[in-house]
């Protein structure tokens, strides 16, 4: 990555989840600034620093898909920690025939913007209460709180997308509802403070990834339809 690609990603735009936190932080900041209190200017300084970070992590930069006919994209940046053949969540309604899945686990560094893997429609949408056991286990996809999306191609094939919150997030963001048509590699919604997001690709197609594996959200290809 260059530096000048480095210096766009940390001054990219934030994302519109992050407003609150940005402007209360704000807020607290120039309320101790004014204050005549020791105690006050030293809250005040822990307030710019959380509105720092609050600018980096809801950093929501553009990303460009690529152009390569039948790409599947990653949906969230971050790195694989697994790869393995499952069932799709049950409440998504697309069978227990096992398929690859996966997962990509975000740290509070990464980018928490989820994007479309392909440009699909969503076919149903659930959200499923649950832990915030740590998003790097494997045992995350199945005991965590998640929001699970079930989206369907052109072609008649269906994929899955679950947002899956981690030992720290909380918040759990997403504008794909049924019904909703989403283009390759577009922003669909937002993990708040560490998560993991799996990818279900369809019962014929097989990952060109392993674990380990740094992905770019939009733009590292995952799989080829």
């Amino acid at each position: 990555m260059s530096l000048i690609h480095s210096f766009k990603l940390v001054l990219a735009p934030p994302h519109p989840a992050g407003k609150p936190f940005l402007i209360g932080g704000a807020v607290v900041a120039v309320a101790g600034a004014v204050m005549p209190w020791t105690a006050a200017h030293v809250v005040a300084v822990l307030a710019v620093l959380f509105v720092l970070f609050c600018f980096y992590f809801f950093r929501d930069p553009e990303r460009v898909p690529p152009v390569l006919p039948g790409s599947v994209v990653a949906p969230a940046d971050g790195h694989i920690v697994s790869v393995e053949r499952v069932a799709p969540p049950a409440e998504l309604d697309l069978g227990a025939e096992p398929r690859w899945r996966v997962a990509i686990f975000l740290s509070v560094l990464d980018v928490h913007v989820n994007r479309m893997p392909v440009a699909a429609t969503v076919l149903r949408a659930a959200y499923h209460k649950g832990q915030f056991v740590n998003a790097s286990l494997d045992k995350a996809s199945d005991l965590n709180e998640r929001n699970a999306i079930a989206i369907g191609l052109a072609d008649g094939r269906t994929m899955a997308v679950v947002q899956i919150a981690g030992l720290i997030a909380r918040r759990i963001l997403s504008q794909a509802s049924e019904g909703r048509s989403f283009a390759l590699g577009e922003r669909f919604g937002i993990i708040r403070f560490g998560s993991r997001t799996d990818l279900y690709l369809p019962p014929d197609v097989e990952p060109l990834v392993r674990v380990g594996q740094t992905t770019i959200g939009g733009e590292t290809i995952l799989a080829r339809l």
